[in-house]
């Protein structure tokens, strides 16, 4: 069965604070790596009331002292708001600490509204040369050659090797990481429109590096699982609300479920969120693991990276619980509860 991974935006819920968020990401962090998830990866968003990552290395290098096996990392960096030097120092350093564990996925996008990119980027033109800056950064990861006398050198950095990932929601990384030869993720989770184009067009294009041999997609997709299909609704009805409010550009802390959604938001609205959040599966493990084989055998990703868009810590991690049930499930062809 592929690995299963978790994606954590360190969520800040209405009526806790950033404190709160970043305990309950450690505290989630070690329960999956009790519960033997692959990865634990964090992603880069600014100004943005319900997500407390913003400085993801920083949070990464805290998770990473906090577990023991799994490996830890960006889902992703938004290279563009960053120099390529300074991200493979952090990731050099981060993997001089906790060596084998460190993984670095690059996105594109700013992370943040347009008024914060400005703010975070100074140059406007960032975003056009992510290609060239990649290319760049994973030559700071490379042994220093004896003719390499005035070439920059990441210290550290140099010479390790840091898994780097591309991130995307579209066709441009998914065309740059196959030529490229490096591993790529989707975010079906909250972009799912391009996935299967961009997935297609990433495998037949893949050029073998010596970073990747074989094509390597991993898909992101929501799970809130719970103990029965109606608490799975309920739960749901939190990340429904948290679209809503960031489709009209107004972000909230991630907020509690609501038993009624009926006059909250209009039926075009309605139509967007169920487009958005299509790779979302809500429920009880009984009825959700069909559905996600179904999910996997349909697009064949290598991995399989989950949210947990929970508002109650003690259910999110319940989540978890149940994901990780699924999933020795889905890899034993055994029942749910067997």
């Amino acid at each position: 069965m592929i690995p299963f991974s978790v994606l954590d935006l360190s969520l800040i819920t209405r009526g806790g604070s950033v404190g709160d968020a970043f305990r309950n990401t450690l505290d989630l962090a070690q329960r999956a790596d009790d519960l033997g998830f692959a990865r634990y990866w964090l992603a880069e968003h600014h100004a943005m009331p319900g997500i407390a990552s913003a400085a993801t290395g920083i949070l990464i290098g805290q998770v990473a002292a906090a577990t023991r096996r799994i490996r830890v990392g960006a889902g992703g960096v938004m290279l563009p708001n960053h120099s390529p030097l300074v991200i493979a120092e952090q990731f050099g350093t981060l993997e001089t600490l906790f060596p084998g564990r460190i993984d670095l996925g690059l996105g594109r996008a700013p992370g943040a509204d347009q008024r914060t990119a400005r703010a975070l980027r100074r140059d406007p033109h960032a975003p056009e040369r992510f290609a060239s800056d990649v290319v760049e950064l994973l030559q700071y990861f490379e042994p220093a050659a004896p003719e390499d006398t005035h070439m920059i050198h990441a210290i550290p950095g140099m010479g390790l090797r840091v898994p780097v990932w591309l991130l995307g929601s579209s066709l441009f990384s998914a065309v740059l990481a196959a030529r490229l030869g490096l591993p790529y993720a989707f975010a079906s989770h909250f972009a799912p429109g391009q996935m299967a184009e961009a997935v297609s067009l990433y495998r037949a294009r893949f050029e073998p590096s010596a970073r990747c041999p074989a094509p390597h997609v991993m898909l992101s997709v929501n799970i809130i699982a719970a103990d029965d299909d109606a608490q799975g609704a309920l739960l749901a009805t939190s990340l429904q609300q948290y679209f809503i409010a960031l489709r009209r550009g107004r972000p909230i802390a991630f907020p509690p479920p609501v038993a009624d959604t009926s006059g909250l938001w209009s039926p075009a609205e309605q139509a967007m969120v169920d487009h958005t959040l299509s790779c979302t599966f809500a429920g009880s493990a009984r009825s959700i693991t069909p559905r996600l084989r179904d999910f996997i055998a349909r697009h064949e990703p290598d991995e399989l990276l989950v949210a947990l868009p929970v508002h109650d810590h003690g259910l999110r991690c319940h989540a978890l619980e149940l994901t990780a049930e699924m999933q020795a499930v889905l890899a034993t062809g055994s029942r749910i509860g067997s």
